[in-house]
């Protein structure tokens, strides 16, 4: 938690509505992680304000790489600046299937298999 900067984002009702974190050394590498705005706040310029404001964080200004992960939000994040990785080949990954599975309990208390989350 000591290298993972929060930032959260709220409605007019002191509702939070968005998260998102940065996790950096903050010397070299900054990652953006969580990035997200609920379904129905969703359409207000919520996520580019959020991203806007993640990307400006005084700390990271200096590191030579931010990186993030997203299967859907190219288009948001290339408006700051983001572009796709050159060279896939330098990273490399440990991915764990079903991590997130949730245990089911059947009416008699038995474990059914969970589904990925």
């Amino acid at each position: 938690m000591e290298h993972s900067v929060c930032f959260g984002v709220y409605d007019e009702c002191d509702e939070q509505v968005g998260f998102g974190r940065i996790i950096s050394d903050f010397a070299t590498f900054a990652y953006l992680a969580d990035v997200f705005i609920l379904p129905h706040a969703r359409g207000n310029g919520l996520g580019k304000a959020l991203v806007q404001e993640m990307i400006r964080y005084q700390p990271i200004q200096h590191v030579r790489k931010i990186l993030l992960a997203t299967k859907d939000a190219h288009g948001l994040y290339s408006q700051y600046g983001f572009k796709e990785v050159k060279n896939k080949q330098l990273f490399m990954q440990i991915f764990k299937k079903g991590m997130y599975e949730r245990a089911i309990y059947s009416k008699e208390n038995k474990i059914l298999p969970g589904k990925e989350g």
